[in-house]
């Protein structure tokens, strides 16, 4: 099982910056014109333009937390990091989810407007799945450690 979690984490290394590219939707003003695609990169790009400090918050949530999280992960599983920074590791992938939060609210606002149009694209399931995954490895860290 813990060789399992080794595999999962070292994945995420790769499925991350995968996710942080991928389609999150795709969104036009009115349903007559076509819709551009807004990955977690295109949207931060955009903040930086307008709002630098909204822009600080969704890097540190979306890219530098989970990112340090499976980082850190990996340390622990490999005996390079101490176990008893597994709690400080959990909480910070969880301020990853948060921006998972915000993009739903983002595209359930939009939608109740009614003036354009979003579709949700691969990239939001994939980075939802990344997130969710490094949550239940790092709860299910702990146990597999002592089984070992």
């Amino acid at each position: 099982m813990f060789n399992v979690l080794r595999v999962a984490n070292l994945a995420l290394l790769i499925l991350f910056p995968i996710a942080w590219f991928a389609p999150l939707m795709r969104a036009g003003l009115l349903p007559i014109f076509g819709l551009s695609e807004i990955s977690v990169i295109s949207g931060m790009q955009a903040l930086w333009d307008s709002d630098v400090a909204l822009a600080l918050l969704v890097t540190a949530f979306a890219l530098f937390a989970p990112y340090l999280k499976t980082i850190g992960l990996a340390l622990v599983h490999f005996n390079l990091l101490k176990d008893k920074t597994l709690p400080v590791l959990s909480w910070i992938g969880k301020l990853a989810m948060a921006d998972v939060f915000l993009i739903a609210l983002y595209i359930v606002v939009f939608k109740g407007v009614g003036v354009g149009k979003v579709e949700t694209g691969w990239g939001l399931y994939l980075f939802t799945a990344c997130i969710l995954t490094s949550i239940v490895i790092s709860a299910l860290t702990p146990q597999s450690k002592a089984a070992t």
